[in-house]
């Protein structure tokens, strides 16, 4: 494990706390698992699945482009700048 410092409000330091006394952890176990539950809420959803979420959705939704279809490229790239 790789020793790391945080700082913390003192009521979230009295919180978790009291949350891993009631759990039975020390507070450094509860806080990895709060890190773990971040980590996977953030990686849930994969490029593979995203790619096809746009995909399904595509075609559902009136723009007002009469170019889109042609210049999709340059109005996803300006989207994600």
């Amino acid at each position: 494990m790789i020793r790391t410092q945080i700082q913390l409000t003192e009521e979230q330091a009295e919180r978790l706390k009291k949350m891993a006394a009631k759990r039975h952890l020390s507070v450094a176990n509860l806080i990895r698992q709060a890190v773990n539950t971040l980590i996977k809420s953030n990686t849930a959803i994969e490029d593979a699945e995203r790619r096809k979420r746009a995909i399904a959705a595509s075609g559902r939704f009136r723009s007002g482009l009469t170019d889109l279809s042609t210049a999709h490229d340059k109005y996803l790239s300006e989207a994600y700048k």
